[in-house]
Formats: C-alpha cells, sequence, structure tokens
C-alpha cells in the first residue's frame, strides 16, 4: 500500500519528524547507509527552510519511481521529498540555490546542499503564493547527467542551464559532502565525471519562468537563504562557471532555473517523464490513492487510481490497481480497465484514469472510470478529457470511449482525484517551459488548498510531460 509520510512543519520539533521520516523511506527503498544519510540531510534542510522563510509548512516523503522509464531492466525505486508552503515566495531563485549568502545569519548551505545531494531537485516559487520544493534521493548519485567539459549557458527562457563539469571530477563534491568523488564507483570502478546538478526547471505550472530581456515578475520582502553574494564569480578550486548576470537569470527576479542539459537521448521514450505527489487524508498513515508510471515496449502508461473512501481499504483497492496495471501495460487503456476491473473485484473498487502515451507514434490515449480529473494543455490551451461513471471492481460500465490527442512537445498531461476541489482549474501559461512532473503537481496541489483549508480528502495528482529539450 502507498505508505506516505504527510509532516505539518509548525515548530523545530517537526524537523526531526522529517528526518526520521526519510529514514524510514530510504529502508523501504532499499538505500545503502550514504543515500539514506543523504535522504535524511535533504529532508531536514527543506523542513528547517519551511520554518525560517515561511512560517512553517508540509513536508511529503514517499517512495516513487523515477520520473524517466527505462525499457529492458526494473528500475530502483527513490525516496521523494516535497516541501510545501504558502508563504513569501522566493524574490531570484537562480540565487537562492547557490551556497554562501543567508538572510537568517546561517552558512547559506541548504537548497545548494538538496540540490548537490539529490539525484533530482526541483524548485518553484512565486511571490506571495508560496514555494515548492521536490528531492529525489535514489540508490546511487545521478550520473552521466552531463558530458565531461560542458560550461554554463543561458537557456532561451532565462533560465541557468547548469555549472561546468571539470573532466577531472564532479565539480559539487567538496570534503564536507557525504558523497566523495574519491570514493570508487560500482564495482569498485574509479568514479566517473558527473554532474548531480539537481536544479529543475521552475515557472513551469503558473508561467514565471524568466524570459529573454524580462525580469520575472513581482518581489519578495526576504530572499530564501542559501543565496551566494552579490558579485560572487564561482566557488575557488570546484570548477564552477561564473554566476549569471541578471540578464542571464530572466532579470533580479527570475523564477526560473533549468537543469544543464544532456546529450539527446538514443531511447525516444526517454524524452517523457512522469511524476507525481499524494497526500493522505488528516494525516493517515496510507493514502487510499496511488499513481504510477509503468513502461511496455513503446507505450508509457500514466495510472492514478482512488480507492472508494479513505483508509487502509481504499488504499488496499488503488494498490490492487497499480499491480494489475503492471501485467497489462501492454494493452490499451480501455483494455487494461477492463483487466483491472477483474482484479479489483473483492476489494471497496477504485476510480481509475489510465492514460497511454505511444511516443514514436506521437499520440496520447485516454480511458477512465470514476471521479478522477484529467486535464490536457495543447497549443496553449486546457482540454478535460472525460471518464465513464462507475467503480473499477465493483461497476463497470458496459463500453469504454477512448480519447486519442496528438503529443507534442508543448503537452502537459494532469491527472487529479477528487481531493481537488471542484472549481480547481489548471492557469493558462501556454509559454512556460516544462517542469520537473513532481513540481508540477506539487503547485497544483498548493495552489488548490491553503493552510485554512486544507485537502478535504486523500489527495493525488500525477503529471506527464516531456522532457526539457536537449540543447542542439
Amino acid at each position: 500500500m502507498p505508505r506516505v509520510w504527510d509532516i505539518p512543519v509548525r515548530d523545530a520539533t517537526r524537523v526531526r519528524d522529517a528526518r526520521v521520516a526519510a529514514e524510514q523511506a530510504a529502508a523501504l527503498a532499499g538505500l545503502d547507509e550514504r543515500r539514506t544519510a543523504a535522504a535524511a540531510l535533504v529532508a531536514t534542510e527543506l523542513a528547517t527552510n519551511l520554518l525560517k522563510h515561511a512560517e512553517g509548512g508540509q513536508v511529503l516523503i514517499d517512495v516513487v519511481d523515477p520520473p524517466v522509464l527505462r525499457d529492458g531492466r526494473e528500475e530502483s525505486r527513490v525516496v521523494q521529498i516535497a516541501a510545501i508552503d504558502h508563504g513569501p515566495g522566493i524574490r531570484d531563485v537562480p540565487a537562492a540555490v547557490r551556497d554562501g549568502f543567508s538572510t537568517t545569519r546561517s552558512l547559506g548551505a541548504g537548497l545548494g546542499t538538496c540540490r548537490r545531494l539529490a539525484d533530482d531537485f526541483g524548485l518553484h516559487s512565486t511571490p506571495g503564493r508560496g514555494t515548492v520544493a521536490v528531492a529525489r534521493v535514489g540508490s546511487t548519485p545521478r550520473t552521466g547527467a552531463v558530458p565531461a567539459g560542458t560550461t554554463a549557458a543561458a537557456w532561451p527562457d532565462g533560465g541557468v542551464a547548469g555549472r561546468a563539469v571539470p573532466p577531472d571530477g564532479d565539480p559539487w563534491t567538496g570534503p564536507d559532502d557525504p558523497v566523495s568523488r574519491d570514493e570508487p564507483g560500482p564495482g569498485g570502478a574509479p568514479r566517473a565525471a558527473s554532474a548531480p546538478l539537481a536544479a529543475m526547471a521552475c515557472g513551469g505550472l503558473t508561467g514565471h519562468a524568466g524570459a529573454p530581456g524580462l525580469a520575472g515578475r513581482g518581489a519578495s520582502p526576504t530572499s530564501r537563504n542559501d543565496a551566494a553574494p552579490t558579485g560572487s564569480r564561482g566557488r575557488p578550486g570546484t570548477g564552477a562557471a561564473p554566476d549569471p548576470s541578471p540578464a542571464e537569470r530572466g532579470g533580479p527576479a527570475g523564477h526560473a532555473l533549468r537543469e544543464a542539459p544532456a546529450r539527446a537521448p538514443r531511447d525516444p521514450l526517454a524524452r517523457v517523464r512522469a511524476g507525481g505527489v499524494n497526500i493522505p487524508y488528516g494525516g493517515a498513515e496510507y493514502s487510499g490513492d496511488a499513481w504510477t508510471c509503468v513502461r511496455s515496449g513503446e507505450r508509457v502508461t500514466l495510472m492514478l487510481a482512488d480507492g472508494l473512501g479513505h483508509g487502509p481499504e481504499a488504499a488496499r483497492a488503488s494498490s490492487a490497481a497499480v499491480a494489475a496495471l503492471h501485467r497489462w501495460a501492454h494493452l490499451s487503456p480501455a483494455e487494461a480497465l477492463r483487466h483491472l476491473h477483474e482484479a479489483l473485484r473483492g476489494t471497496r473498487g477504485a476510480a481509475v484514469a489510465l492514460a497511454q502515451l505511444d511516443l514514436r507514434a506521437g499520440l496520447l490515449k485516454f480511458a477512465g472510470i470514476g471521479n478522477v480529473g484529467a486535464r490536457l494543455r495543447a497549443d496553449g490551451s486546457w482540454r478535460a478529457l472525460l471518464s465513464r461513471p462507475g467503480i473499477v471492481g465493483v461497476h463497470r460500465p458496459t463500453t469504454l470511449r477512448e480519447e486519442e490527442a496528438r503529443w507534442a512537445a508543448d503537452r502537459l498531461l494532469i491527472l487529479h482525484t477528487d481531493g481537488l476541489p471542484s472549481r480547481w482549474t489548471p492557469p493558462d501559461d501556454s509559454g512556460a517551459p516544462a517542469a520537473d512532473p513532481a513540481v508540477t503537481a506539487a503547485v497544483t496541489i498548493r495552489d488548490a488548498s491553503s493552510p485554512a483549508r486544507p485537502v478535504r480528502d486523500d489527495t493525488a495528482v500525477a503529471v506527464l510531460t516531456p522532457t526539457p529539450p536537449e540543447r542542439p
């Protein structure tokens, strides 16, 4: 069943709770001692930042699949740590993830530490609305993301492409980091040059990414700690590239950060990513909602299941749907739903939505039963994908209709359970770059709720999005 740790961070005692939850999640994911320590440190830093800069917030910890699925092998699961707040936001996101400057007289290494230790790190902030940070920590640090010798560059959207990667090692590794460049890699071989650059696209949902010659919107009375001193030109001895100019950042209040571009993937399906956020109702141990993304050959299927009601029995129903999809992912959404209906007999049943992408054909197919929302952004506007009434495992409609849509680089698919308010609608942000899908999911939940109006049921949001385009 989908174990989710939901930690409301309102005082310093909950920071320890976040750390302990990260350690427990790491044990479930099978992380070794070093990566468990990395996950615990990331959770501690994000929870501490909530208190320092947002007067509290929420930390969600889950064990999830990696955002990009590979064919022919089973992927190791990763610990996902999401921090959500409704605070003042961050005025300058690119500065906030660099080390050395603090508005609270700390060492100014919090977000920079998260960025170094995580396999993926995404940050989104809107002045006056709050901040979302998502980190994923797997069994080994990410490697091979950037070819050796790649230098920093400005992306067209005004974000920072990344730091330089010297041929002899990882620019982010320091003597006090849990990951040492001198430590041998798998099998005892020397560790290859790597770039655990974890700053993913920011502003991808609400359209606050910087544009060429355009300063980012708004300002905040305070800047999150971990920003570099003004005028800093990189950290000596690390191979870090000079800090970007305000123009490169999209202006003094820029909100966009992009991951350093990798070489074009040989596998076309690596150009799509999936991610999600799951919140159990009332801080329960298990969520009745579950999402998964499964690859079968040239097809990637994203599923969101909402077990009837909430609590352990609802979680068993949604978990049964996840297990069944792994057996039937080679089928079309309508055919898979018929098999899921049989697999869920004897459970409470669930509302289930399936979105299947054939990236080689550039075609998205969708089918759903029950109250799971689906919104597809295409050509600058949002389109609702409709499910049929019923409960998978209890009552299935006689006929199932599949909706089809062309898939392209500007597409964005959001699936959500009925824990979101019924009046929720996605923003019109057709010009924004693709964000990390889990960040998009967390921002969706943040903007559909508030400290005074928390989620009203188990709530899950799953997102399918293209991978940011590679540099030519």
